[in-house]
């Protein structure tokens, strides 16, 4: 009988000061994921044949924590949590290759930590392979989400897979990655197509990798966070506004990287809208507020368990440095009067909802209120994949720590600060049930549209 100490999850597995190795694995990653893990058949010794799997996450983005042969076809794999945060766990990427030709097995992802999530409503995992790097969504006839009697009565997600080519590299993961070096690249690529865009630092993460500042806006009207070119006419500078935008506060959210490069490439094309906006609004973008827990494959945390979308009201500037800068540019944006702050948007992918939708504040103040829930009604007009049902307003005291709350209290009144959620599955079409399911592409096409109501 093995122990296990008094209040601890038995499905918790690891974290970054526990690591436990399954039986049959060769090695474990620095972080506690599966490196080049081969699961041998018992009274298999010597090298891998044909057919014994060979499971990877020690890569970036990658999470898988643990693999246990429970029958000749039947694997249970464990998330590997957050750092620092064992109870967080719900990302999963991972790769396995090693395969025979027509292998048919049965993967259970064993200790998912939050049991109500989209997997009920038939969202499923994805998967590639080396000569089919589109991902593609397991068929749902193949997937299966239950409470197990075998794992404590825990939700257990199954998907059932043959392995069709014998000398592939295959790939599965909860929804689209978005690596920080993939983020790096579309910045990258964006100062060569556009110079409206400038790119600065913002802060440097505890692991030090940097937090990138977009500034975007016309060539003549750029200039610092609080001022505005001399040389304009004084009815342009007092109509030019500054609209904030954060990303990737949640590393597993990976949906929110694609809803921000959408934006950012409409904000930098031809199109005359962008022109006009490029004009009139100041643009600063934080396209990746948490580089290190999107790189080291967490779900939520930072490197060092924290919260980021929790921490706003009790900001530490060496355990939460990303947002003590965010914090700092938007107290000296909402000072300038020559370039207003007008809104805040935080970008986030939600586990349990479908479509793009808006979590925003409520007010006594009813003329603040009514302003406040315009953008959220255009966006209901314009957009197709709006859900009005799922948009909320709220004071709820146990979400004073999220940006959306925190900033309204400490911003002008005249800044309406919203969180904007897009869905990991897909959106509801209208006047149907039937749910569309997005791909990579049409994540960043529909929020390209999306994104042309908000601003």
């Amino acid at each position: 009988m093995s122990f296990q100490p008094e209040g601890r999850d038995p499905l918790e597995h690891t974290s970054l000061y526990q690591r436990a190795d399954s039986e049959d694995s060769d090695a474990e990653g620095g972080l506690g994921n599966v490196n080049k893990l081969v699961i041998r058949p018992p009274g298999h010794s010597g090298k891998a044949k044909k057919g014994h799997l060979c499971f990877d996450a020690s890569f970036e983005t990658g999470n898988l924590g643990r693999v246990d042969l429970v029958s000749e076809f039947e694997y249970d794999l464990f998330i590997r949590p957050d750092t620092c945060s064992p109870r967080l766990r719900l990302w999963f990427n991972f790769t396995v290759d090693n395969v025979r030709l027509d292998q048919r097995v049965i993967f259970n992802i064993v200790n998912i930590s939050k049991s109500k999530n989209l997997f009920r409503d038939g969202m499923t995992p994805l998967v590639r392979s080396t000569s089919r790097p589109k991902w593609q969504r397991l068929p749902l006839k193949q997937v299966f989400y239950y409470k197990s009697a075998q794992h404590q009565d825990h939700y257990v997600l199954s998907f059932a897979f043959a392995f069709d080519r014998e000398d592939e590299l295959y790939q599965f993961a909860l929804t689209y990655p978005y690596s920080y070096t993939r983020h790096l690249g579309h910045l990258d690529n964006l100062r060569i197509k556009s110079p409206a865009v400038k790119r600065e630092t913002l802060a440097s993460s505890i692991q030090k990798r940097k937090v990138e500042l977009l500034t975007i806006t016309t060539e003549d009207s750029r200039t610092s966070a609080n001022s505005s070119s001399p040389n304009e006419p004084a009815e342009q500078q007092r109509s030019r506004r500054a609209v904030v935008i954060f990303g990737r506060v949640h590393p597993g959210e990976s949906p929110s990287s694609f809803v921000c490069q959408g934006l950012l490439d409409f904000l930098v094309s031809a199109h005359p809208i962008a022109k006009v906006l490029r004009d009139y609004v100041v643009f600063k973008v934080v396209p990746m507020l948490n580089p290190d827990g999107v790189y080291l494959g967490n779900y939520r945390s930072t490197l060092l368990g924290m919260d980021l979308n929790r921490s706003w009201n009790r900001i530490s500037d060496w355990i939460h440095p990303t947002l003590s800068a965010a914090k700092t540019l938007l107290e000296s944006l909402d000072k300038d009067p020559n370039v207003p702050l007008d809104c805040v948007l935080d970008l986030h992918a939600h586990t349990n909802a479908t479509g793009v939708f808006v979590y925003g504040n409520t007010y006594d103040d009813v003329y603040r209120y009514e302003r406040h829930i315009v953008l959220p009604k255009l966006l209901a007009q314009l957009a197709e994949d709006y859900e009005p049902s799922n948009t909320m307003y709220n004071q709820d005291a146990h979400k004073e720590g999220t940006a959306r709350r925190y900033l309204c209290s400490i911003l002008s009144e005249a800044v309406n600060c919203y969180t904007l959620h897009v869905s990991m599955h897909g959106y509801t079409r209208k006047g149907t049930t039937e749910i569309l399911p997005y791909t990579e592409e049409s994540c960043i096409l529909l929020k390209i549209r999306s994104n042309k109501s908000i601003v």
